[in-house]
């Protein structure tokens, strides 16, 4: 600690005038450290992007391993049927088939999913990575419903992979970036409010050596007055001036020693401010990418509204024109048939214009070999006055039909094996003469 001291006569009368000067505080000096200590001073970003790397890499292997096991379960459960369901190798192919176009993670996400599901023996292919086997002709299926039995339980082997490019990488390398920008931008804030603290510290210090030393010159002058005006002292005052003197230069020393470290500090600000920038420019980066993934979003949505509205655009006028063409259609070329409106109904609700076809071809051999046609069984569990037919057709359709009033046979409605219940309910309501 510094001490000035300036003693005067006492016959003289003046009084006497004494300072502390506090040291300045002590700080680093930037300019001396070495390269590492350099290198060591960015030590948090460099533990944050290595983070980051590593988070995003173990999040999507988890992601991988969790999908795995999801659609592990999801396809064996498509490929589990009952014998009673044959035929079994087009119904299995189906079910995965449904399985696969339905699934968000595959359409959104961008999950690539391969499946193989083999029969019970473990060699016959059933469905491999996205492509199944061909359909059984129609000529053998007969014996087929009869024969691949064997083909259960079927076994299945899925290999899920989620790519970088995928909507679902992207989106958690997104999600983890913006931690990370938010993570080093709080960081620099902090560094920046420590700097601005400490400058400001060494800023004050130098201010106070300053007006000590403007101080210390006015006393020195005083004395000076003093000295000339007093000659008896002369010895005495001389060897105050010396003293006040070295506390003089000692002072100017302690002054350029604060001026050297707040240049060092305002270097070290300008590397802060720097550092700031390029945390900004990973921002804008930021925003860019949450842009495109939002426009993508946009694009998705907009889409699926165009599906709705063209499925909900179709008037209901247009259905009615398609059920009389088809009922016309279906009466002149099947004479010997009695067609109900329910079941011309039933054939428009279809939808697909390859199950109508299908539907049409067991109506045919209904009517050109009455004996020979796919009657799977009379229905069962209707009232004891009626006796309805069932006959198969695609795989999962089912015409109903009984003896005609007027004509052979009559067809009351048609339907699949989700329409049923609903089937049956409407069977059982029919008159008794029917």
């Amino acid at each position: 600690m510094g001490i000035l001291a300036v003693m005067g006569s006492p016959s003289s009368g003046e009084p006497q005038v004494s300072a502390r000067v506090p040291p300045p505080p002590e700080a680093g000096d930037p300019k001396g450290a070495s390269p590492l200590e350099r290198l060591a001073s960015f030590r948090f970003t460099y533990v944050a992007i290595f983070l980051f790397v590593l988070l995003s890499v173990f999040t999507i292997g988890l992601s991988e391993t969790v999908l795995q096991a999801y659609f592990e379960a999801a396809l064996l459960e498509a490929a589990t049927v009952e014998v009673a369901d044959a035929p079994l190798v087009p119904l299995i192919q189906e079910r995965v088939d449904t399985l696969l176009r339905s699934s968000a993670w595959i359409r959104v996400g961008g999950v690539r999913v391969l499946p193989i599901v083999l029969g019970a023996d473990g060699r016959t292919l059933i469905y491999a990575g996205g492509a199944a086997m061909p359909p059984v002709p129609a000529s053998n299926q007969g014996v087929i419903l009869e024969s691949d039995a064997w083909l259960l339980p079927a076994t299945v082997d899925v290999d899920v992979a989620v790519p970088l490019g995928s909507v679902l990488a992207n989106g958690i390398l997104v999600a983890y970036f913006a931690i990370l920008v938010t993570t080093l931008l709080g960081y620099t804030r902090s560094l920046t409010r420590r700097e601005g603290e400490r400058l400001d510290q060494v800023l004050a210090a130098r201010d106070q050596i300053a007006g000590r030393a403007r101080s210390i010159e006015g006393e020195l002058a005083a004395v000076r007055e003093r000295l000339l005006r007093v000659e008896p002292e002369r010895d005495t005052q001389a060897g105050e001036i010396r003293s006040l003197e070295e506390e003089r230069r000692r002072l100017l020393g302690q002054l350029a020693e604060v001026e050297r470290r707040e240049e060092a500090l305002r270097e070290g600000a300008v590397q802060t401010g720097s550092l700031q920038q390029e945390h900004e420019a990973l921002e804008e980066l930021l925003e860019e990418a949450l842009s495109d993934l939002e426009q993508k979003d946009q694009e998705i949505q907009d889409l699926q509204r165009e599906v709705k509205r063209a499925s909900r655009s179709r008037p209901a006028s247009s259905k009615s024109r398609a059920a009389d063409q088809l009922a016309r259609r279906l009466r002149t070329l099947y004479r010997d048939l009695e067609i109900d409106d329910r079941a011309i109904q039933d054939l428009v609700a279809l939808g697909d214009e390859s199950m109508r076809l299908k539907a049409e071809e067991a109506v045919k051999r209904l009517t050109d070999e009455p004996e020979t046609a796919a009657v799977r069984r009379k229905v069962g569990g209707l009232p004891p006055h009626l006796s309805i037919f069932e006959m198969s057709f695609a795989g999962k359709g089912r015409i109903y039909y009984s003896r005609g009033r007027q004509r052979r046979h009559r067809i009351l409605c048609v339907g699949a094996k989700n329409t049923q219940k609903t089937d049956l309910e409407y069977l059982s309501r029919l008159p008794r003469e029917s």
